[in-house]
């Protein structure tokens, strides 16, 4: 069955999944809201301890990755690293990578295969303590549900994220978010301002300019990593050597910030030298707006080094894990995208005049949160209406949040910690009863 047959299928069970919200007389152990990789992973592990549970779907399930990808996209991870709790990786490319399309299709069978009771176009719009039955009631257009317990899963990277500077910009400008992006085909015709260097920004921009688009981007301070190194992938190294282990107290910067994701390409490496030989016009940071003309700071080649040197660090680290334990594994290959020189204009451009570049569309890349809004119970959210969690726990006695990123380690987040996670949550729903 592909994708399409699949959401078809759960679309005509919709009606009975609705009916099984409508009908409870008495409370669930557990809710869970969001059918993504993390809210099947949870349910999967109340499922195994035999808990009373349902999953509350907003769309169907994956809805983020089916509405909020690009069309070439792939994961960043393995593929035997992208594997969900009770699975394993058991065909022949192990560390390929999936697809958009592929893993929307791996999560719905996953779904179909434990029989996980999934309730989809069933968005959660109140999340409510209810202090005299002992119990948490979650409302939906189809009803309401009641649990002991709740874990949120909704996705706390699926909201954008843009500066406020963005309002200033001239209004023939087309601005639009990364979930937003698909292809280059559905932008109008010229050249494309691509703000923030990360993940997202480096693979959109590498995208656009490979179909041939005029790209200018403006970096950040953003880390790299090379993709493979010493015959394997960067992240099977990482993951072996404990660097996914680190705690998020060790993470933590003294301003209390956490820097985000490193700037890593799918299937191959991406830095920003390797951008700008394809093409791609490396601009500094974005600081404002005069007079209708962008202006950027002159820190492009800060922004390089920065990259060098986090790549760096991730190579030492892993040779010193080869060395401490004599591992066998071969040397060093130089990785074009990590020797080639960067191609930069020959003075730096600080102010671009949109129209004079023939620049008609902004891709905002700067960032992402969770859209929490339909939690309605204190001490679960900050002032900023995230996460207020430790290690997924919060203040309120079962009310628990998944896969938020860096919620306890560096693993936190992605798809390769969903099991332990899962498992550490269900252990605490389960004390709780």
């Amino acid at each position: 069955m592909n994708v399409a047959e699949y959401t078809s299928a759960i679309r005509g069970k919709a009606d009975v999944a609705r009916t099984v919200v409508n009908v409870l007389d008495r409370p669930f152990d557990a809710a869970v809201i969001g059918a993504g990789w993390a809210g099947l992973g949870v349910s999967y592990a109340l499922a195994k301890a035999g808990l009373s549970h349902r999953v509350l779907e907003r769309g169907r399930i994956a809805e983020t990755w089916l509405t909020q990808r690009w069309d070439s996209f792939y994961l960043n991870t393995p593929k035997f690293r992208a594997v969900m709790p009770g699975d394993r990786y058991e065909e022949a490319d192990p560390e390929g990578f999936y697809t958009r399309d592929e893993f929307v299709a791996l999560l719905q069978d996953y779904a179909r295969r434990y029989r996980l009771p999934v309730a989809t176009n069933t968005p959660v719009t109140a999340l409510i303590r209810d202090g005299k039955a002992g119990v948490y009631r979650l409302v939906t257009p189809v009803g309401e549900l009641t649990a002991r317990a709740v874990v949120i899963a909704s996705g706390s990277l699926n909201r954008a994220r843009r500066p406020e500077m963005a309002r200033a910009f001239p209004p023939d400008l087309l601005q639009i978010d990364t979930s937003d992006y698909r292809s280059q085909d559905t932008l109008p015709e010229g050249a494309v301002l691509v703000v923030g260097s990360a993940q997202s920004g480096g693979q959109i921009a590498e995208d656009l300019a490979m179909a041939g688009r005029v790209v200018f981007l403006s970096t950040g301070r953003t880390g790299r990593k090379q993709r493979r190194y010493r015959g394997r992938d960067v992240t099977v190294w990482e993951l072996e050597s404990g660097l996914y282990d680190v705690p998020r107290k060790d993470l933590v910067g003294p301003d209390g910030w956490i820097p985000g994701r490193p700037l890593i390409g799918a299937r191959h490496t991406i830095s920003l030298q390797s951008l700008s030989a394809q093409g791609v016009v490396l601009l500094g940071r974005l600081t404002g707006v005069t007079d209708g003309r962008l202006t950027f700071a002159d820190d492009v080649c800060e922004n390089i080094r920065l990259g060098d040197e986090s790549s760096a660090k991730t190579r030492r680290h892993i040779d010193d894990h080869i060395a401490r334990h004599g591992l066998d594994a071969p040397s060093a290959i130089d990785d074009p995208a990590e020797t080639v020189a960067p191609r930069l204009p020959t003075a730096p451009i600080l102010s671009l005049d949109p129209s004079e570049h023939h620049v008609t569309t902004v891709i905002w890349c700067t960032g992402f949160e969770g859209d929490y809004s339909f939690v309605q119970v204190p001490g679960v959210l900050n002032a900023r209406g995230q996460p207020l969690e430790d290690r997924g726990l919060t203040e309120a006695p079962g009310i628990y949040f998944a896969g938020v990123d860096f919620s306890s380690t560096r693993k936190s987040g992605l798809i390769m910690g969903i099991a332990e996670e899962a498992q550490r949550l269900v252990g605490h729903i389960v004390a709780r009863r």
